[in-house]
């Protein structure tokens, strides 16, 4: 059964195109994520990653591959610290901050860091329920 401690790893990243189709989806066609000029001339020189895409793999691992099987989302908590780019490496670590058994909660830390520099990019936490999975 989890503990606290217990942590889960993901690395992914993202490529224009998924940038370009969350812009779509999500109505934030903010040229900063999807002009090339515009990025270009930004002060990060080249396009960003939406905050809240980058942010999205902890929907990823919480929907499907950690525990996922009964999963409610209670709160989630996020600090943007550095840009993300397409064609980058991210990793994502979940670990289990404490646990409420008598609710079948978990508050997770959720971060992100460039897999290549080491530096934090998201920062933040998490609450889950899960009636099927955490049970002690």
């Amino acid at each position: 059964m989890l503990q606290p401690g217990d942590e889960f790893r993901h690395v992914y990243s993202y490529t224009q195109e998924d940038v370009d189709t969350y812009a779509r989806v999500s109505g934030d066609t903010n040229p900063l994520h999807i002009d090339p000029a515009a990025g270009a001339a930004s002060m990060f020189g080249r396009n960003i990653i939406h905050g809240f895409l980058g942010a999205s793999v902890f929907t990823k691992i919480f929907g499907v591959l950690w525990y996922a099987d009964g999963h409610i989302y209670m709160t989630q908590s996020m600090k943007w610290l550095k840009p993300m780019f397409v064609g980058t490496e991210y990793e994502a670590v979940v670990k289990v901050k404490e646990i409420f058994p008598e609710k079948n909660r978990i508050l997770y830390d959720c971060a992100v860091y460039n897999k290549e520099t080491g530096e934090q990019t998201i920062a933040g936490e998490a609450m889950l329920l899960n009636k099927k999975q955490y049970i002690w």
